[in-house]
């Protein structure tokens, strides 16, 4: 049963565990799935400051304060107990594009030269680390909610403001990917 749970799954079934979340979250309480609240959740239980936007019952959503509790836990779990040994396999063309913007440590899912401590102290590693995470934040805010809760959750309620938010989401990632992460990557 171990070798099973640390042999890679097909991206399918992954798919179809996630799926099942929606309805089961329904069925079991009508709570909605989604990440990025948990950050609010966290602030309006631990901050007891007079901020409007952290006044609510918190307490309604212990539930998915535990939810991404258990998510850290089962990354651990992952990472230390059931981890592949093997090193992840790259595809060959994805390996000459990096090496065309310095990036060498393929051994690592997160290269060095742009996810370390050193790294953050250059441009490139400032703009994709700080600036990233910032834009991350902030669009996660102002589209009221995560591509997890958008995609996975408004998508399968048939929201139409998740359906525009996950249209966004994957414009912006394909307009990141393609023109922009490739400019910064030559910095």
């Amino acid at each position: 049963m171990l070798d099973f749970l640390k042999q890679p799954w097909s991206w399918y079934v992954a798919g179809i565990l996630i799926g099942l979340t929606v309805p089961a979250l329904l069925i079991l309480g009508n709570k909605h799935f989604g990440i990025s609240a948990n950050l609010r959740h966290a602030c309006a239980a631990c901050i007891p400051a007079n901020i409007k936007f952290f006044q609510y019952n918190w307490k309604k959503e212990t539930w998915n304060l535990f939810f991404a509790a258990g998510i850290v836990l089962g990354a651990f779990i992952a990472s230390y107990f059931l981890a592949d040994p093997a090193p992840v396999k790259v595809a060959p063309a994805l390996l000459s594009e990096l090496k065309g913007y310095g990036i060498q440590d393929h051994a690592n899912v997160l290269p060095s030269e742009l996810f370390s401590f050193s790294a953050l102290l250059t441009v490139r590693g400032f703009i994709l680390l700080v600036v990233g995470g910032f834009f991350v934040g902030f669009g996660a805010r102002y589209a009221g909610g995560c591509t997890s809760g958008h995609s996975i959750m408004g998508i399968s309620d048939f929201q139409v403001p998740s359906m525009i938010a996950t249209a966004s989401f994957m414009a912006g990632g394909f307009i990141m990917a393609n023109l922009v992460l490739p400019y910064i990557l030559r910095l």
